[in-house]
């Protein structure tokens, strides 16, 4: 049997559609475009950089743009261009991973407490008041320091901490989802919970899982890149963003578009991914969500 159930909503209008009327769209497919290329980056950065990213030239430290060095080069002497092509896929690996990880908990967890209710909801819930009450990165510098650093320690740091922002959210739709006549119905025809929460409720759960997942990803970019310029990220000479910031702050005043090079992918990146987000919230909005 097949249940079909509608939420109608009120349209919410976006960020993008109060601040630039009519210009939404052109500001989307902008964000779009941004958002390919940096995918493309992300497979073939290191195949498209003009030289070896990772190759030191004391000659040619610390050099303005210019002969054949398009951002210059840093105090190694290594382009800078090169580098924060190839940085791409070390910069977006771990907000991925975090990103990913955080909606893989989030249902499971957001589903079955909103769901079953009673003792299971209370346990898991709790459980999440705890972690809502701490401060991700608070807590990722301290344990990154403590433990002294390490890229994918704070990456699993962060995928435990993004997670209870994401069940509450989660819970909240399905607790919606589970009063509606579609969920009465695969009862009373005797599915198993299980079925009902695989087949049924989570299909109504997915767009809202993909609004977070943009969200999320925004965030843990920029949270990730902060503890690399802290030191407590990506291991020295790596060529992160976050890291090259902290790197080239030496260049500041001598060639300040390639010391700001990273920080300005940084901020393209997340605020593509959060617009993209924003576009995606308002298209769920409107139209409602069927399963």
């Amino acid at each position: 049997m097949s249940a079909t159930a509608t939420i109608v909503r009120p349209v919410r209008r976006s960020v993008m559609s109060r601040v630039l009327p009519g210009g939404a769209t052109v500001v989307v497919g902008i964000a779009a475009m941004v958002l390919a290329m940096i995918i493309v980056l992300t497979i073939f950065g290191t195949t498209l950089a003009p030289h070896n990213p990772s190759v030191e030239s004391l000659v040619n430290a610390s050099a303005n743009p210019g002969h054949g060095y398009l951002l210059g080069t840093d105090s190694l002497g290594r382009d800078i261009f090169s580098r924060v092509l190839a940085g791409t896929g070390t910069a977006l690996s771990g907000p991925l991973v975090i990103a990913l990880g955080a909606m893989l908990i989030s249902v499971f967890f957001g589903v079955v407490s909103g769901y079953l209710g009673g003792l299971v909801d209370n346990v898991i819930m709790r459980t999440v008041d705890v972690g809502y009450a701490l401060p991700p990165l608070l807590v990722a510098i301290v344990v990154a320091g403590v433990i002294g650093g390490g890229y994918w320690i704070a990456v699993a740091v962060l995928v435990v901490l993004s997670s209870p922002y994401d069940v509450r959210i989660i819970r909240a739709v399905t607790l919606e989802q589970r009063q509606l006549p579609y969920v009465e119905a695969a009862r009373v025809l005797g599915l198993s919970r299980r079925r009902i929460m695989v087949g049924h409720l989570l299909p109504n759960v997915v767009p809202f899982v993909i609004v977070d997942l943009c969200l999320d990803f925004a965030f843990a970019l920029v949270t990730l890149s902060g503890l690399s310029f802290l030191g407590l990220g990506a291991p020295p000479g790596s060529d992160d963003w976050g890291r090259m910031l902290s790197d080239n702050q030496a260049l500041i005043f001598t060639n300040p578009l390639g010391a700001l090079a990273p920080g300005i992918m940084i901020v393209l990146t997340a605020a593509s991914v959060s617009i993209i987000g924003d576009w995606f919230a308002e298209r769920f909005a409107a139209r409602g969500m069927r399963a």
